[in-house]
């Protein structure tokens, strides 16, 4: 990799952490707070009953999905969070590190809830707290989530920029072709 393409690629993997890391905190910071003020056996109506708090400890996915399936979803999470990291460097736009970030933000923040949560590490029960009326309970690494995706599919589509893919594969195929030359 050049000095140019580093320099280049070294701020969206900043910019990828930092949202990761934000996220994260948020998402964990508000649990916490959940935990501490919300009462399990009763909601608190902040938009009437459209929006309110409801604490719920959630051993699936979305809608409860998979209730019997933590271990997998955490090992799902870990893997996701492991290839954003050796993925990093394929990221050139700001946008495609914000998406990426906000869902292994989101991610991270789960993982923690399904690690260190009751019932017991590897399978703990993530928080939920935030309730929209006939849709589900949901937290802030939900949303993240959700932002995340929405932002990507939209840049996906409208975006002018080349694949990043076939760009990096070709980078990749070009390095070692270059490597074979000075071995021979």
């Amino acid at each position: 990799m050049t000095n140019k393409e580093k320099r280049r690629t070294f701020p969206r993997r900043g910019l990828l952490v930092a949202v990761i890391v934000a996220v994260a905190v948020i998402d964990q910071a508000t649990k916490i707070g959940a935990l501490a003020l919300l009462d399990p056996s009763r909601a608190v109506d902040v938009l009437g009953d459209l929006f309110q708090f409801r604490l719920v400890r959630n051993p699936g996915a979305a809608f409860s999905f998979g209730t019997n399936a933590t271990w997998a979803f955490t090992t799902l999470q870990i893997l996701y969070i492991g290839a954003v990291a050796y993925f990093s460097n394929w990221l050139r736009s700001p946008v495609s590190a914000i998406s990426a970030g906000l869902v292994a933000g989101g991610a991270l923040g789960n993982l923690l809830d399904r690690l260190f949560r009751d019932p017991g590490f590897y399978v703990g029960h993530v928080v939920d707290f935030l309730s929209l009326k006939g849709f589900a309970v949901f937290n802030i690494a939900d949303c993240a989530i959700t932002v995340g995706i929405i932002i990507l599919v939209i840049w996906m589509i409208f975006s002018k920029e080349p694949d990043v893919f076939a760009e990096q594969i070709e980078v990749e195929k070009q390095a070692r072709k270059e490597r074979d030359i000075e071995r021979d």
